[in-house]
């Protein structure tokens, strides 16, 4: 614990953990309570999909080039418009929706609302990766134990006002969520100096020497936690217990956070490279004996000590990008990582359906979610360029 209490003393790291992870929660409750709104209103799952898609594109397309002009000048700005901007564009959402309005234009304003989500993952990550280096292995476990969290808290909010109000009561709080956090990730981010930076191309960033790696192994582990997601609730259906779902995907998530904590508080010896490959090796064997279970009971034990091996991922993956990116683009990198991890969940989703719906059925779709992991793994085996040495710029030296 003494470990995170440095951390918890570093300049604003307890509003960026606080509001970091208020303004992260809108990333797992709107699409949820999108999806039942839209559902609801129109009788058609087709369309309520197509709204949550559109959400969920529009924010990923948006990320990458907000995160280049926040590095450029910097995130205050962005943060502070974002926050009057978003919950405006939720609130004409949760009105074209109720209103009656055509499909595509509940598709559009959903668009709209998903384009202008606050960057408040990338400022967080960049912020943290301007900390002591001593101290920057703990921050981002405990910003990826918090990421874990928000997808543990968000989803029980979302069905809670669901029960006892309507979606739209969670579309309006999650709106107030991202302004409580745009507002004080914002407020940390008022030292930030931008890095001078020459004329790049759009893909510069990406393609920076070891970059592409992690961003391909990571899509690669997070299309298989994709497959996974929706084979969890088919699992449950399938075994009579559909109420299980929810607690089994609460029971992944708390062995991720578990394993996180244990995670920030070592120290480690080895390289971040070979950190991050043994880690991923450990998700692959987390997920491999899950396609062989029948109990739902055996799926949680399972889940929970496969689960342990995530969030230490996550922070691993997290320092290799603070440490490739360029140190005038460290934001964008982190908004290019959530924007590819984000899709590639998305079509592991998709995936996973497909197979569920096959004779393969619901192991088809365990045995893709462990084919995703073991492709990462194989990802990073690939020899590339070696990266540049990294240097410190003035901004470097900024604390959070």
């Amino acid at each position: 614990m003494r470990t995170y209490l440095t951390v918890w003393r570093l300049p604003s790291a307890p509003v960026l953990l606080l509001a970091g992870f208020a303004g992260r929660l809108p990333s797992s409750m709107v699409p949820l309570a999108l999806l039942l709104m839209v559902q609801q209103q129109t009788g058609s799952y087709a369309v309520a999909g197509l709204a949550a898609a559109g959400l969920g594109l529009a924010s990923a397309a948006m990320a990458p080039v907000l995160g280049r002009l926040a590095d450029r000048k910097g995130p205050r700005r962005i943060l502070l418009v974002q926050s009057t901007l978003y919950p405006l564009l939720l609130a004409l959402l949760v009105a074209v929706a109720l209103g009656g309005a055509h499909d595509v234009a509940v598709v559009a304003a959903s668009a709209l609302a998903g384009a202008s989500t606050p960057l408040v993952s990338g400022t967080v990550r960049a912020l943290w990766s301007r900390t002591d280096p001593r101290s920057r292995p703990a921050a981002y476990a405990l910003d990826a134990t918090a990421t874990e969290l928000v997808f543990v808290v968000g989803p029980t909010l979302v069905a809670m006002l669901a029960v006892l109000a309507a979606p739209a009561w969670a579309v309006g709080l999650a709106g107030a969520l991202a302004v409580v956090g745009a507002l004080g990730v914002a407020g940390a981010a008022r030292s930030w100096v931008p890095a001078p930076a020459s004329r790049a191309s759009l893909f510069s960033t990406v393609l920076t020497p070891g970059m592409p790696r992690v961003l391909l192994s990571g899509s690669a582990v997070m299309l298989g936690f994709g497959a996974l997601e929706v084979a969890i609730p088919a699992f449950a259906d399938s075994a009579g217990r559909p109420g299980m779902s929810g607690l089994l995907l609460a029971v992944w998530s708390l062995g991720s956070v578990a394993g996180g904590l244990w995670f920030g508080a070592r120290v480690m010896s080895a390289s971040l490279p070979r950190q991050y490959r043994w880690l991923l090796f450990g998700v692959t064997i987390g997920l491999a004996p899950l396609a062989w279970v029948s109990s739902p009971w055996a799926l949680g034990v399972l889940l929970f000590l496969g689960g342990t091996a995530i969030a230490p991922t996550l922070t691993v993956q997290s320092s290799l990008i603070g440490s490739l990116a360029p140190v005038h683009a460290t934001t964008e990198a982190f908004t290019w990582l959530s924007t590819i991890t984000v899709g590639a969940s998305a079509v592991g989703a998709a995936l996973g359906g497909a197979l569920i719906e096959t004779r393969w059925g619901v192991p088809g779709s365990l045995v893709l979610a462990c084919a995703g992991a073991a492709a990462a793994v194989v990802v990073t085996l690939v020899p590339g360029r070696r990266p540049a040495p990294r240097s410190a710029a003035p901004s470097e030296r900024v604390a959070a």
